[in-house]
């Protein structure tokens, strides 16, 4: 199956904010090295804590950030094209911010705010242009009278409909939702993961969607691909990862999900992580998960693992896995 985005190599890296009266140059390294490639009509999760970089994959993908590395659409590399080209191809990613109130114009009406891509990339006449902004409020769930209001006179996850219309009016071929639910409450939340469902569907688009919510992950992804300080750790299909992780981390990611069943619950036991994320300066040597795994091995600490594939497809960085898999 062709890739609709393929990345590879992807490293982001920031300035730190440099102490008084010195001349520190260093730099936080939020993505090393990240590779993924995305088929058509598949929603991949990212996933990880905070900090893990997630978010900073996407802002990349979407020309927000400086990167190094290669990012290609249908075969192309988005660096290499000429301005025009590269913004008529890159028209093709659209995004779905965390916040929907941020994210949108206090100033503008929703019929606007809906209809600004198409006035930048299509130009269409005020009768078009209306049937195609009241069209895509149907499509999300909104009555066409919302068109007429502020997004001060909406609830949060009015709001999120809007600014997913928005992002989906020039029918990207990619759609990227960076936590685009976890500001809403649970019954919001069903709504609005059913509206992009319906609308992935119709449109055949493909998905990231970055979460923390690994249970959410698993309900909605066809592959997860689970981060740890800027790298990817575990690769696999929601089938595979999801009952049987591989990866320390990852089990103990799942761990702490909880379980709506009381009697499984309480006979769970939970694989704990030792510490908080280690200091964006002062990154560890040998596998980055080190001093906050519970299996670490000797070798760990000397050595950085390499990304492997696993006997059943998926893709791990862990020297337990290549160890198990050697025997």
């Amino acid at each position: 199956m062709d890739a609709i985005l393929a990345v590879e190599d992807l490293r982001v890296s920031f300035a730190a904010h440099a102490a008084m009266f010195t001349r520190d140059r260093r730099r936080i390294v939020a993505v090393d090295g990240v590779s993924f490639a995305l088929g058509p009509g598949e929603t991949l999760a990212l996933v990880g804590e905070s900090g893990s970089g997630k978010s900073t994959v996407a802002r990349a993908i979407l020309g927000l950030v400086p990167y190094s590395g290669t990012i290609r659409i249908d075969g192309r590399d988005v660096a290499k094209l000429p301005r025009g080209e590269r913004r008529a191809l890159t028209r093709r990613l659209q995004m779905v911010f965390q916040d929907p109130y941020s994210s949108l114009d206090p100033s503008m009406r929703v019929e606007d705010i809906v209809a600004e891509p198409l006035d930048i990339h299509e130009h269409l006449g005020g009768g078009a242009r209306r049937d195609r902004v009241r069209e895509l409020l149907d499509a999300v769930g909104l009555s066409r009278d919302f068109a007429a209001r502020f997004p001060a006179q909406l609830s949060g996850g009015q709001r999120q409909r809007v600014a997913i219309a928005r992002a989906v009016i020039l029918r990207p071929s990619v759609l990227v939702c960076d936590e685009a639910v976890s500001a809403l409450d649970v019954s919001t939340q069903a709504q609005v993961i059913r509206v992009l469902a319906e609308l992935t569907r119709e449109m055949h688009m493909s998905n990231i969607f970055i979460t923390h919510d690994l249970a959410l992950a698993a309900k909605i992804a066809d592959r997860v691909a689970v981060m740890y300080f800027g790298k990817m750790v575990e690769v696999g299909t929601s089938a595979t990862v999801f009952p049987a992780p591989a990866h320390p981390y990852t089990q103990c990611l799942l761990s702490a999900v909880p379980i709506p069943h009381p009697r499984v619950q309480r006979g769970r036991q939970p694989i704990p992580m030792i510490g908080e994320l280690p200091n964006a300066l002062q990154r560890p040597e040998g596998c980055l998960f080190h001093p906050r795994c519970p299996k670490a091995m000797e070798v760990c600490r000397r050595e950085a693992p390499a990304i492997t594939t696993a006997a059943d497809g998926r893709l791990v960085a862990c020297h337990l896995v290549t160890a198990r898999d050697a025997s």
